[in-house]
Formats: structure tokens, C-alpha cells, sequence
């Protein structure tokens, strides 16, 4: 029951905004808002008076009009039956609510974010008996949420004491009891499955580490050229039509963390339909299973509430920090942060707050480094090491960097994939631009890549790089001039470089064989181009023509060897490594004999 002295009423109704009359109200507090039952967050206080933004349109909400506070934060339920669900911007089942009210949401449904009659297998951590200090953050036992995701009940943050007794392996549901406490209070604290945490408060953890290891995405540019830690800050900034929510979906679809949190910012409904739709049809390449056993989606479509958009990304890194607290390595994709920007905006501008650039508030670049810092690899109080790794997807208006939220993510963030239009409209995919893109991870990848894959790593990714840095030289001349300006070894060069473009860098999607990339086929390519353009280059000095080269068929499959064989064919392309060599042998010894039978001056 509320209390009669947290009932109020409406004062004043500015689009999502409303202003209410509430005695005791705190700011953060969610408060429930007219006839329909409209929830809300109280984002200003002045005395008695609020400030609430809404979750849902205010449409038909009238001054006079009843509200109750309810006396706790926005906050998100955290328990089993998480994984695989498909969520909207604070947490509402869409599955379910499709049950009860169709394919639109209906204004003031409140349905709850985990099944309470769902039973769970749990069992019991061994090492606990009745007697034991227990502390935040340990692991009371386990539910097997899905083939792919053990699920560890940890007790939660600001509980310890004695354990007074903890519950027998056996079915529950998420509210019955597992375990009790005896606090240094002494009071007696019952424990369940079912948490609950504030979403704009990070969870505790007991410190913060340095990334160790690379987050494999089985992309090549990003794993091969601007590598991602797990822990790490990144960002995909592109303009429209860039392809920036492919490349997340890709991530998410071929990373090797163990959860993927998958959040649709403020994006066009067809783009997360198509989310909705097919992931539950892919396999998990790590596992063989489905996709979905270790994947979460948050949907907030650009239709939806605009204030739903802003608490989307909180309610999904919740959600991720909470499985690192497990000790999994979590990987969370927002598409996109602009959206969220543009919902700070519009809530500023109702609230007549003081605009600076371009319309956004002043706190923008605040609230940016806010979100991107709950991101990390942290130990973890019970469950040893885990990360969240955090990749936002920003879209500049018309392709413009130096607009305000890219420019200050630009500042927060580790690695920096920058989307071209003009490689876009060119076919390259993933239009990720070498010479604008920067990862500050290199040096720790190259210690997983020397010791995983190659130790030659760093030195064939540096030599690529100079490759392309060569290039841009050239082509600048090229366009000035022409080609037959240049010497031979400076036309095998673009060659090169157009080999390193075409046989390593691009990437489709939708190509059944080279979607996901392995680390070794990665390298093995990368390795190719390189010992193809050197080879060349030392024949060049010898006296072979570029054309003789240029015309190589070798070449050509070269361009195709990323498609004709996968992952699991490394012995196919080994012998393409042989194919080559024999080539350039027969040349170089062919132009060894015509030096042997030349006539002496």
C-alpha cells in the first residue's frame, strides 16, 4: 500500500514533461503519473514542487490529476531468465507485452521483467555451510539459464554477515528463498534469486584491472588493424547509410564474449526487426548452439518514447555489469548514442536548460564519459575477473566528426572505427577508414597475437599500414598526372596496396564463407599480401616488368581467397602460399637465366 502521503497531483503537462505537486519526493524517484498509470522519474525538485519525465506520451493526461511516488529509482530486475529475452527501453518484456496488448505497446502496461512462476534448478555452492561469512558479491550457487550460460547467484551488494542456513539443491522460482543472513545488525536478511539495482548507479566491484586480451570479432579490419580489448571503450561514427549497425550486428554475432547485450537506441524499426528476426536464427560459432542462449536485446525504436530512448542505455549496461559481476566477459553494443544525445537534448530544451553546442545541453560530454567509464575489466568481489566491453555507434549529421557528441566521444573512448561514406558508396564493406580510424590497444593485442597466432603480428599489420600510407601518396599523383608518371616499383606498390584493400580488408556480410574470419585465417591472408608485395618488389629490381606481375593470375585469386576457402581450410590455403612462391620462383629464375646468357660489354 502507498502511503496517503505520497499521493500528489499534476500541475502542469509539457510533452513528457510534468510537473506535479508531491510532498517528500526525491529526486530519481519513480513516480506514477495520472488515470492511465504512466510511469515517470522525478528529474527536478523545488520544495514540494517536481519534475517528472515520463517513459510514455502524456496524451489525454490533464492538470488536477492524481500521482503516487513510489519511493525507489528507476531500476531494472536481475535474476534468471534474463538471457534471451528481448526487452524495451526500461525493461518491459516485448514478448509479453505482444501477448497483451498487440504490436503496440499499450500506454501504462506494466508487466513484469522476469517470470515469477518460471522454477529453476539450483544448486548450491559447495564450500558454503550454515556458520560462513558471506559477503557482496559472492557466489551463493548456480541455475543453468540456458545450454550456454550458467547463471551465478551472488549475493547482493550491501548484504554481509553469517550465513544461517542456505537451500538444497532443488527447483525454485525466483522469490523463494535460497539462503538467509545474519547481519552485524542483527537482523535476519532472506535471500532469493531476484535482485533489483538503480540504473543510473554502477555496481560495485572490487577494483578496477587493466585488459589482458583482444575481443575477437572475426572482422579482420578490426581485429587485424585497429584491435579491441575486452574491457574497452570503442565507437563506430559513420554517416547515414555507412553501414555502422552492420558492423555491430556483426559483433555481436561473432564475438568471442560469453553475454552480448545488444541495444537499439533510438534506430529505424525495420533495422532492429531485422535484429529481432534473425538472431534467433544464427548459431553461436564458439559453441554450435544458438545464438540467443548468450545474447540480450534491449529495442527502443525511434518511434518509442523519447525519455524510454535516454534510459535504454542504462538499463542495458546494468544488465551487462551485472553478468560481469558473474565473471563473464560482457559485450554491449548501443546503437546508437547520437539518438540518446538527441533525447538529452529534447528533455533540456522542455526544461528550459541553457543550450550550448548545437542544442545540446552543457552536461552532454559529462553524462557521455559517464556511461563509456562503467565499461572496464574489473575484479570482481566472488567471481574472479570480468569485463564489459562497450561499443557505441554514433551518427554525425552528414558525415561531420567535429559535431559535438562525436568529437566528445572522440575523447573518452580507446578505439575509433570511422566509418567512409565515400568507401561505402565504393562497395568497400566495412567501410572502416584506416587512415581516420586509431585502437590505443595495439600493443597488448600483439602480446595475444604473438603468442595465440603469429609473432610476426605487429610487424605484417605495420608493413600493411605503410602499404596503404604509400598508397594515399600516390594516388594523389596518380590523379594529378596519371599513371605513367610513375616508376615501376611505384606502380607495384599500388598494386599492393589494392591487394591489402580488396584481400584483407574488405569483408562481406552476407558472404556465407568469410562473414567470420578466424585469428589464423586472419593473419594467413595478411601474411600472404605482404610476402606477394615483397616478392614482386624484389623481382621489379631484378628487371621484371609490373605488367608482367599485374597480369599474374595469382593475383586475381589472391583478391578471392578470402571467399574460396573458410576458416577450417588453413591446409587450402597453405597451398596457395606454395602456388605462389613456385610463381615467383619460375620468373626470378627466369630472368636469372636472360642475365646469364646476356652479352658482355
Amino acid at each position: 500500500m502507498t502511503e496517503p502521503s505520497r499521493i500528489g497531483v499534476i500541475r502542469d503537462v509539457n510533452g513528457p514533461i510534468v510537473t506535479i505537486e508531491l510532498p517528500g519526493a526525491r529526486n530519481g524517484e519513480q513516480v506514477k503519473i495520472g488515470k492511465l498509470g504512466l510511469f515517470g522519474e522525478v528529474i527536478s525538485l523545488a520544495g514540494t514542487r517536481a519534475v517528472v519525465q515520463t517513459y510514455e506520451s502524456t496524451d489525454g493526461v490533464r492538470p488536477g490529476e492524481g500521482c503516487v511516488g513510489l519511493g525507489f529509482p528507476l531500476s531494472v530486475e536481475l535474476g534468471p531468465g534474463l538471457m534471451g529475452g528481448i526487452f524495451d527501453g526500461v525493461q518491459r518484456p516485448l514478448e509479453k507485452i505482444a501477448l497483451q496488448s498487440g504490436d503496440y505497446i499499450r500506454r501504462g502496461i506494466q508487466v513484469p521483467a522476469l517470470d515469477r512462476t518460471r522454477r529453476w534448478t539450483f544448486v548450491p555452492n559447495a564450500g558454503l555451510e550454515p556458520g560462513a561469512k558471506i559477503g557482496a558479491g559472492m557466489v551463493l550457487g548456480t541455475v543453468q539459464e540456458t545450454l550456454s550460460v550458467e547463471h551465478r547467484i551472488l549475493v547482493p551488494p550491501g548484504i554481509a554477515g553469517e550465513l544461517v542456513d542456505i537451500a538444497p539443491a532443488g527447483d525454485y522460482d525466483i522469490e523463494s528463498p535460497i539462503a538467509r543472513v545474519h547481519t552485524p545488525k542483527g537482523q535476519s536478511v532472506k535471500l532469493n534469486m531476484l535482485q533489483r539495482w538503480p540504473v543510473r548507479k554502477p555496481r560495485p566491484y572490487l577494483r578496477r584491472d587493466d585488459g589482458i586480451s583482444p575481443l575477437i570479432t572475426g572482422q579482420r579490419v578490426i581485429d587485424s588493424f585497429f584491435p579491441q580489448l575486452k574491457g574497452g571503450k570503442g565507437a563506430v561514427p559513420g554517416p547515414f547509410g555507412a553501414g555502422k549497425t552492420v558492423v555491430q550486428q556483426q559483433i555481436a554475432r561473432w564475438s568471442n564474449a560469453d553475454i552480448v547485450i545488444y541495444v537499439g537506441c533510438g534506430e529505424r524499426g525495420n533495422e532492429l526487426v531485422d535484429v529481432l528476426e534473425s538472431f534467433p536464427q544464427l548459431t553461436d560459432p564458439y559453441s554450435g548452439r544458438k545464438l540467443m542462449e548468450r545474447t540480450l536485446l534491449v529495442a527502443n525504436t525511434s518511434n518509442m518514447p523519447v525519455v524510454a530512448r535516454e534510459a535504454s542505455i542504462y538499463v542495458g549496461m546494468t544488465m551487462a555489469e551485472y553478468y560481469r559481476d558473474m565473471g563473464y566477459d560482457v559485450v554491449m553494443l548501443a546503437d546508437s548514442t547520437s539518438r540518446w544525445a538527441e533525447a538529452l537534448r529534447e528533455v533540456s530544451g522542455r526544461l528550459g536548460q541553457m543550450p550550448v553546442e548545437e542544442g545540446y545541453p552543457a552536461y552532454l560530454a559529462s553524462r557521455l564519459a559517464a556511461v563509456y567509464e562503467r565499461a572496464g575489466r574489473v575484479e570482481t568481489f566472488g567471481a574472479g575477473s570480468g569485463s564489459v566491453t562497450l561499443i557505441g555507434a554514433v551518427s554525425p549529421p552528414g558525415g561531420d566528426f567535429s559535431e559535438p557528441v562525436t568529437s566528445h566521444t572522440k575523447d573518452i573512448i580507446e578505439t575509433f572505427w570511422a566509418l567512409s561514406k565515400e568507401l561505402a558508396d565504393a562497395r568497400h564493406y566495412p567501410s572502416i577508414d584506416w587512415v581516420t580510424s586509431f585502437s590505443s590497444h595495439v600493443h597488448t593485442a600483439a602480446q595475444w597475437w604473438h603468442q595465440q597466432v603469429d609473432p610476426n603480428w605487429e610487424r605484417r599489420r605495420t608493413a600493411a599500414l605503410a602499404l596503404l600510407a604509400r598508397d594515399a601518396e600516390l594516388s594523389r599523383i596518380v590523379n594529378l598526372v596519371g599513371p605513367e608518371a610513375l616508376s615501376d616499383a611505384q606502380r607495384w606498390e599500388l598494386e599492393g596496396a589494392s591487394l591489402v584493400k580488396e584481400g584483407v580488408l574488405q569483408q562481406s556480410a552476407l558472404d556465407e564463407v568469410d562473414t567470420f574470419c578466424s585469428p589464423q585465417k586472419q593473419f594467413a591472408l595478411l601474411d600472404l599480401v605482404i610476402t606477394i608485395y615483397r616478392d614482386g618488389a624484389a623481382l621489379i629490381e631484378l628487371g621484371v616488368p609490373v605488367a608482367e606481375l599485374q597480369n599474374l593470375p595469382l593475383l586475381a585469386k589472391m583478391r578471392r581467397l578470402k571467399s574460396l576457402y573458410s576458416s577450417e581450410q588453413m591446409d587450402q590455403i597453405q597451398a596457395f602460399r606454395t602456388e605462389v612462391a613456385s610463381a615467383f620462383d619460375e620468373i626470378r629464375g627466369e630472368y636469372a637465366r636472360q642475365g646469364d646468357t646476356a652479352p658482355s660489354s
